[in-house]
Parts: structure tokens; sequence; C-alpha cells
């Protein structure tokens, strides 16, 4: 399994990721960079996304909605505060309307990807979700935020083993 631990620190008000993957930076970083990978592995498995808007760069903006088994839709967004490839991305993630604008009373929270050389074709991710306070953390938490991630990021190493043009 990719993912190497899940950490909560309700003090900092932060839930951390950390998955590692046999594939060198470069790649990895493809599967943010690239708007059809991203969504391949965004949802997990039961909640597919698709891509709306993909604009990966500083005030950029990218939209999506994941679909789940019953054709529910969940819609998000994020608004990119920092790119510097192939090694760090930062940016505001929030749930959204239907048209993709946020949705009122929701979380907005930051999340900052940091990926790290292991050597050997190795790439370390690390996935910081840092919320505005200890009630948004656990409602998100509570919505299957932790759950959601595992299971999305379980799919990335089947991505980064097949054929880097897909």
């Amino acid at each position: 399994m990719t993912v190497q631990r899940v950490d909560k620190d309700p003090d900092a008000k932060t839930m951390t990721v950390t998955a590692e993957f046999d594939a060198p930076v470069e790649r990895v970083w493809q599967l943010w960079a690239d708007p059809r990978l991203l969504e391949r592995w965004w949802g997990p498995p039961t909640y597919p996304a698709t891509v709306v808007e993909h604009e990966l760069v500083t005030g950029g903006k990218v939209t999506y909605s994941m679909t789940g088994p019953e054709g529910d839709q969940s819609h998000g967004w994020w608004r990119v505060v920092a790119v510097e490839p192939p090694h760090r991305l930062e940016f505001e993630d929030g749930f959204a309307d239907s048209s993709g604008e946020p949705a009122a009373g929701m979380p907005v929270m930051i999340m900052r990807v940091e990926l790290a050389d292991l050597g050997e074709g190795s790439t370390r991710m690390t996935v910081e979700t840092a919320f505005a306070s200890l009630e948004d953390m656990e409602r998100v938490i509570g919505m299957g935020m932790e759950e959601g991630i595992k299971q999305a990021m379980g799919q990335i190493d089947a991505l980064l083993a097949a054929p880097a043009d897909r």
C-alpha cells in the first residue's frame, strides 16, 4: 500500500498523509500536473473525479466533481497558492456548488504537497491539510476525508506502473 501513515495533530489543526512510490519525482508530479491523471486518482474508487478547470499556476483555479455509485455528485475547488514543479504545490481546497463556486458554510482547507526524491527512482509524497479550526478538522474528517484520501492515493501505484503516455 502506498500510504505509509496518516498523522492527525489537533493542536496544529492538521492531518498529514505520507506515501511512498516506486517512481521518480517528475513522474509523481505529473499526477498533479496532468488533469487527466489527476482525475484517475483524486477521488476514491467509488467516487471518480472529473476535472473541469485545471490551471496549475500561482493564482490559478482547479474545479472538479466526484460522482458516487448512485450518480450523486460532490464538487470541489482549489485556488493555487504556490507551485514549484516538481517538488511543491500549495492550494486552498474547498467544497463547491454545482457551478464550481465555493459552497457557503463549508470549511476551506490549505493543502501543502511536498515531493521528495528518495533515490533509486523512489518518491515520498507528503500531503498536509491545515484546517482553520478544530471544529472544521473534525467535521471534514467526520465526512470521510481520511479514508477517502487513503483510498484515492491507493490508486496511484497502478497509474505509475502504466506507461508514461497513459
